[in-house]
Parts: structure tokens; C-alpha cells; sequence
């Protein structure tokens, strides 16, 4: 019997969570049962209380909030506890037209794709500011720079995960899932694709753009901190060139004023090289201790991914929150 569970992270959603539900499918073609899982990420309202009322099968709960990322991954280790063989993540403010789920599942279901992503018109949403598509183009010459994955549309939340793929991700960013699991898609060599979609207006104003400035400081700091993650010699040797260069050039330029007998006069050349140099080998020294750190990650992460395969595997497991996150799971219903 195989399993589709559609999830959403919810903070304070009581009025728009019964709209995103009423849209969601109870039947999808390639799959014999579909169940609807909240994350509660913290809300101070009824969120938890609709969801049940609208007849949500799981209901993950944390406490304290958590944040994006976090409620992403709870909900991505309740899907496969609870059998998923197929989990879909959409938005509380139905902002994805969830009559597009068929598609976006049907490169997984006839095995072309583990991860899809869906790709929404960017050009053509009204709501969305110059700023925001930009910093939607941004994130995603990002991720293709780091992971090679081409993906139009990569900070879209809109994506359905194969079980597989389900259980080999782990997020390190806290603000947000979207692009750091596309990165680590593929640097594990995940198969990933893109089909496009559409979308439904504006419910409210976006939870993770609080403010442009903001918002553009929090995305710019999150694509820097995803290269040192995944790229840290890249990142550490780059930076590394970029001191050694000019040491190296300036002193070479002491050496040619000594050779002809004017080094005297030069010698903050030669301490500014020397600063320079020793700089750059530090950096070259750092980068090669965090790719030994990023492969000792790596490690881990397939640990853990052995650890949570024997755990969702073992029959009648229960459903839980995430590893070390305070919260309860319980079954909805009306």
C-alpha cells in the first residue's frame, strides 16, 4: 500500500489553514491512501484546534517555536514514522495550488525523480517585489553553484520527497529548509527536477519577510553560510588566494627594491607582505580543517540516516517529534 502524506508547517494559521485544507486532496493517482499532517510550530492560537476540526490525520506539536527549517524536518520525520512513502510540503497560506500535487508527484511515482520542486511563475506573481525576485534568482544561482542541481525556482516550498531522499536529508540552517535541502539533494546525488506550477493570491503578508531589509540580510547571510558548509575549502582556499596574491606581489616588490640596493626604504612593504602571506597560508590551513570537519559530517549524517531507517521500519514505531525538540504528535480527526 503506498502512502502519500501531505505536510504543513503552521505558525498562527487559524484562518488560513481551513482554506489550505479545503483545496488539499483526499485522492492522488499512484497512491491507495493520502493523509494530511500539521505542524503546530509553536502557535499561541487554535492552529492545533482547526487542524483537528478539518479532519488532519497527524498533528506534530512543538514547543517552544522552532522555526522553519525545524518544523520542516519534524514534520519530514513524522511523514516516514508514520509509513509515508511520498511526502508533499506546502504552505499554510495556500499559496500553492494544490491541484497541482498530481504533477508535482508524478516524476516519483513513475521513478524519474526523488525530489521534485515545484516552480512557480515568478515573473508573472503580482504580489511578489522587484527585491523578492531578485533574491528568488540569487538563491538559486546559489544552489546550482553549490549542488549543480538546476533549479529554476529553489526557494520554493512547494516539493514532493521520495521516502529515500526523505531519509538521507538534515538540515543545519535554522531560517529556512528550501535551500540547503536542494544543495545537499545534490551533493548525495538525490535525482532532482523541477516542473512548474501555479499559484492561488495572497492570504497575508509572507511570515519570513518581516521587512526587505531584513529579509535581504537574513538570505544573503543564509547563501554565505551554505557555501562554508558545503563548500569550505572552495570558500577557505578563495579567500586564502586572495591574501596570498597580494603578499606575494608586494614582496616581490621589496626583493627587486634590495636587489638594487633600496631595500632600506621598503621595509613596511615587507612587513605588509609578510602579513599578507601568513594570513592566506591560515586561511589555506582553515580550509582544510573544515573539509576534514565536513567530512566527518558526512559520517554522521549517514548514521543517522542508518538509525532513523531502523526506526521507521520497526513495526508499530510510534510518531514523534523531531530529535531533541520539545513537542507531543497525536493523531487528528474531528
Amino acid at each position: 500500500m503506498r502512502k502519500l502524506i501531505i505536510q504543513i508547517p503552521c505558525l498562527n494559521e487559524e484562518e488560513t489553514l481551513p482554506v489550505t485544507l479545503g483545496c488539499l486532496p483526499r485522492v492522488v493517482p499512484g497512491y491507495d491512501v493520502v493523509e494530511w499532517l500539521v505542524i503546530d510550530d509553536g502557535s499561541t492560537d487554535r492552529t492545533a484546534e482547526v487542524a483537528r476540526a478539518h479532519g488532519v490525520d497527524h498533528i506534530v506539536q512543538l514547543s517552544p517555536n522552532q522555526g522553519l527549517a525545524k518544523a520542516f524536518m519534524s514534520g519530514i520525520e513524522a511523514s516516514l514514522r508514520a509509513g509515508a512513502d511520498t511526502i508533499v510540503n506546502t504552505d499554510a497560506d495556500n499559496q500553492y495550488d494544490a491541484t497541482n500535487i498530481p504533477d508535482l508527484v508524478r516524476p516519483i511515482v513513475d521513478g524519474r525523480a526523488q525530489i521534485v520542486v515545484g516552480a512557480r511563475p515568478i515573473a508573472e506573481i503580482e504580489h511578489f517585489s522587484a527585491t523578492k525576485k531578485f533574491l528568488q534568482r540569487l538563491g538559486s544561482w546559489a544552489v546550482r553553484m553549490a549542488s549543480g542541481a538546476d533549479i529554476p525556482d529553489a526557494p520554493s516550498g512547494f516539493r514532493a520527497i521520495h521516502r529515500e531522499a526523505a531519509l538521507r536529508l538534515y538540515l543545519f540552517n535554522d531560517y529556512t529548509y528550501t535551500l540547503e535541502s536542494i544543495i545537499q539533494a545534490g551533493r548525495k546525488n538525490l535525482k532532482i527536477v523541477s516542473v512548474p506550477i501555479r499559484v492561488n493570491g495572497e492570504l497575508r503578508p509572507s511570515r519570513l519577510i518581516k521587512s526587505i531589509p531584513l529579509y535581504i540580510r537574513r538570505s544573503l547571510v543564509t547563501i554565505l553560510r551554505i557555501f562554508i558548509l558545503y563548500k569550505p575549502f572552495r570558500f577557505f582556499a578563495l579567500l586564502g588566494l586572495l591574501s596570498l596574491a597580494p603578499g606575494l606581489v608586494i614582496g616581490l616588490r621589496f626583493v627587486l627594491a634590495y636587489a638594487s640596493g633600496a631595500g632600506e626604504g621598503h621595509i613596511q612593504s615587507l612587513i605588509l607582505s609578510a602579513i599578507f602571506i601568513v594570513a592566506g597560508v591560515l586561511l589555506l590551513i582553515a580550509g582544510v580543517l573544515a573539509d576534514l570537519t565536513a567530512a566527518n559530517r558526512h559520517l554522521l549524517e549517514d548514521v543517522r540516516m542508518r538509525l532513523l531507517r531502523l526506526e521507521v521500519d520497526r513495526d508499530g514505531s510510534p510518531i514523534r517529534a523531531g530529535d531533541g525538540m520539545a513537542g507531543a504528535v497525536n493523531r487528528g480527526g474531528a
